[in-house]
């Protein structure tokens, strides 16, 4: 029987399929669904700066409100020594999986900036998280920032986090940087350990009746899986630290993809919400059949083993193939 072990950020996993940040992980019950559909690991839904700040803020407000106004109000103060600021239901939700499910859980943190909110990436190893995923979401709006300035911020951020803990820390990225092998290699300087291939950025449409903007959020398709199976096989083998595709997986063809282009593990959340957790079982059984079908021993024998570096044609990820997939169209008979 094939092998489908793995490892991702130091983690031994039973297989490659980890569950990535969803509404799934969002209760105890939920994460132990997906432990028991075989999901060799779990991100949690991440936990925002927003949230993390506006907690911080409105405790300040309440604290001080009114403390000017008579002498024995400073008495009502809590002790701060003891007392948790922020989302402590994010932090319990960690401590309570981690008692119920055998499997790896990482914790998740979605930001933008350095400051105090970062402090949670601390009360996130203490509540027993395996590794941390930082979840980085910007859009540069300001035509003031450079892309220079971009990405040294996430740099910064890499390293105001990886202070604060001594758990695996991946970063999750967006596609959108004009040089990502050499981002790439500066976060793993930073502190990072494993890179996560794509985020997805939310597209807001536009209701021409309402003249109103409608945020939405789309489940992603097995065809968007090629960007992010396109840039795991460049910088496999070129940047030290571990590699996870996400955006597009769907099948356990994909998975077989994601392994054969140097990925440690393809992370999925829209099929689940479409199809229902279940779908991991029959994945897994799928890349079991295929795998045997192909005489492949383990997952760990066909990991990079299509990523640019491992194929006769490294051309293939490059702009040299542009013109023969453009090529490919001259002997058909367009209508």
């Amino acid at each position: 029987m094939a092998d489908l072990t793995t490892s991702y950020l130091g983690l031994t996993l039973k297989n490659p399929v980890v569950a990535s940040a969803s509404p799934l992980s969002k209760k105890v019950e939920g994460i132990q669904r997906l432990e028991e559909a075989g999901a060799g690991a779990v991100v949690m839904y991440s936990l925002f700066e927003e949230q993390i700040t506006h907690e911080s803020l409105a405790l300040d407000h309440f604290l001080n409100r009114g403390t000017e106004s008579y002498a024995e109000s400073l008495t009502y103060f809590p002790d701060l020594e003891h007392y948790n600021i922020g989302p402590e239901s994010y932090l319990e939700l960690i401590r309570k999986a981690k008692q119920a499910v055998s499997i790896p859980v990482i914790g998740s943190l979605n930001g933008v900036s350095t400051g105090g909110w970062v402090d949670y990436a601390k009360k996130i190893e203490e509540a027993g998280a395996d590794a941390l995923e930082l979840n980085v979401y910007y859009i540069p709006t300001d035509p003031a920032i450079t892309g220079q300035e971009l990405e040294q911020n996430y740099v910064n951020l890499v390293k105001d986090v990886r202070a604060q803990v001594r758990i695996p820390l991946a970063v999750k990225l967006s596609p959108y940087f004009t040089a990502l092998p050499n981002l790439a290699s500066r976060l793993v300087g930073a502190g990072a350990n494993g890179l996560v291939l794509f985020n997805r950025f939310m597209q807001p449409d536009l209701d021409i009746e309402t003249l109103e903007v409608t945020p939405n959020l789309q489940l992603s398709t097995s065809s968007e899986l090629r960007l992010p199976l396109r840039w795991v096989a460049i910088l496999y083998g070129r940047v030290a630290c571990d590699l996870a595709l996400t955006t597009g997986v769907h099948s356990g063809q994909d998975v077989l993809k994601a392994m054969m282009a140097g990925a440690n593990v393809a992370m999925l959340a829209s099929e689940l919400l479409h199809n229902g957790v279940g779908r991991i079982t029959e994945i897994l059984s799928d890349m079991a059949a295929w795998m045997e079908s192909y005489e492949y021993e383990s997952v760990k024998q066909m990991q990079g083993s299509m990523s640019q570096r491992a194929v006769a044609e490294p051309a293939a990820f490059e702009r040299a193939n542009y013109m023969k997939a453009l090529q490919s169209f001259d002997n058909k008979k367009l209508y």
